[in-house]
């Protein structure tokens, strides 16, 4: 069955009897999404089944190019050294800067700095899925993105998330179910009908008429949202929507306000993933949360640069399970890790790798099937200094949207891919 809308039990139970009457004064999604969902108008208690109501996908890109070969260590692997001979991460027992063991996988090892993972494996929490990419690989950072977001290896369609709400929401967006935080809204979020809600802090997404005086605040607060008989359908609409922006701006607000539950690491993701964790906690309808760390784009002096930048990821994803599991909500929340292509085999001659293809993608949730999966590409057969994928990414899209998501990944990725067996 196709999903139908994003809202859940607990969304409409949190607002109690405020939204049980679709009165005229109810904003235009709560009405329309009810429509959709076949609801009774004096309950809003029914769901569709089989649709995971409470499902929540985070999403984490690493923009620019993460280097997955010093990421997972191929350490038991004499062409990894020859190829690499500055850069290369040091083979278990090789001193503070040696890689660490990955219970299981005999040969590979995880970068030092990324800790953080190797703990939430250890807690069977984080799976590391080996050798992804897609063929005829693009190594331009926006071509690669594109194709990423859009699972199109043209990069010609809208986007993949989009195209899930499109699909979710019977033909009604509805306002903060996909949520990015950034500058921008990223192309995997945009739908034909459906647009991400997206800012860079709370702060911001708020109606910015009030900075200009008392008055004009006053009025926008006080302005009559409820629908005349009769009233011209436009002015109807931009009330609706006003009342729509009104509330979800409340949201997001209040949620920022909160206190964290457990201690955080600084640093621009940590930031983005400490929101995320507060609108989660504070019961939002969000079914998808996109947060961007960049940076990864390490052609030159690429030692120091990863290793921050490696610490940074580790940690700030083992501080967010922590997060979600003080809240009770780590059941409900699966965490994918993506970058647009990896890095090529050799090293280059500024102490830095060039762009490249096939890496790791990364999951987080006590969901995933924990530790190494997939096959590591070979070092030895490479394609033009590169390696081959042996995954497509689309197959963990399939398994995500299909295993977790409640959707028919055929429909949203256009096609038929075998779902990854990532989940348990």
């Amino acid at each position: 069955m196709t999903e139908r809308t994003p809202w859940t039990r607990r969304h409409f139970l949190q607002r109690g009897t405020a939204f049980a009457s679709l009165a005229t004064t109810a904003p235009l999604f709560i009405q329309q999404a009810s429509r959709a969902m076949s609801l009774p108008t004096h309950s809003l208690l029914t769901s569709l089944a089989g649709v995971p109501q409470d499902h929540v996908l985070v999403v984490v890109q690493l923009g620019g190019g993460n280097d997955g070969l010093n990421t997972v260590v191929p350490y038991g692997s004499a062409e990894y050294y020859k190829k690499r001979p500055r850069i290369a991460i040091a083979a278990p027992g090789g001193g503070n800067d040696a890689a660490l063991t990955i219970p299981g996988a005999d040969g590979l090892g995880l970068h030092p700095a990324f800790s953080g993972m190797r703990e939430l494996m250890d807690d069977g929490v984080g799976c590391i899925v080996q050798g992804i990419g897609y063929p005829n690989p693009n190594r331009s950072h926006f071509s690669s993105m594109d194709i990423w977001h859009t699972a199109d290896t043209n990069g010609r369609d809208n986007g993949w998330i989009g195209r899930y709400f499109d699909n979710s929401c019977g033909g009604t967006p509805i306002p903060t179910a996909g949520i990015s935080l950034g500058n921008a809204a990223p192309l995997a979020m945009q739908g034909d009908q459906s647009m991400p809600v997206s800012f860079e802090t709370p702060d911001l997404y708020r109606w910015m008429g009030e900075d200009l005086g008392d008055d004009i605040g006053r009025t926008y607060r006080t302005m009559p949202l409820r629908s005349a008989a009769g009233e011209d359908d436009n002015l109807a609409f931009l009330k609706r929507t006003t009342m729509d922006a009104q509330l979800s701006s409340d949201q997001v607000r209040k949620a920022a306000a909160m206190s964290p539950l457990v201690q955080w690491p600084g640093g621009d993701l940590a930031t983005q993933l400490r929101m995320v964790a507060a609108m989660i906690r504070s019961n939002m309808p969000t079914r998808v949360y996109y947060v961007t760390l960049g940076g990864f784009d390490t052609h030159a002096n690429q030692q120091g640069s990863h290793q921050r930048l490696l610490r940074q990821v580790g940690d700030s994803l083992l501080a967010f399970n922590k997060e979600l599991k003080a809240q009770d909500n780590d059941g409900r929340v699966l965490t994918m890790v993506f970058s647009e292509f990896g890095r090529r085999v050799g090293e280059n001659g500024s102490g830095g790798t060039d762009h490249g293809t096939a890496a790791p993608m990364y999951l987080v949730g006590p969901m995933v099937k924990p530790g190494v999966l997939g096959t590591h590409p070979s070092l030895s057969r490479l394609d033009n200094g590169d390696l081959q994928h042996t995954a497509d990414f689309r197959q963990v899209y399939a398994a995500v949207l299909k295993n977790w998501m409640g959707a028919d990944p055929d429909v949203i990725l256009r096609k038929h891919w075998n779902p990854a067996p990532v989940l348990r």
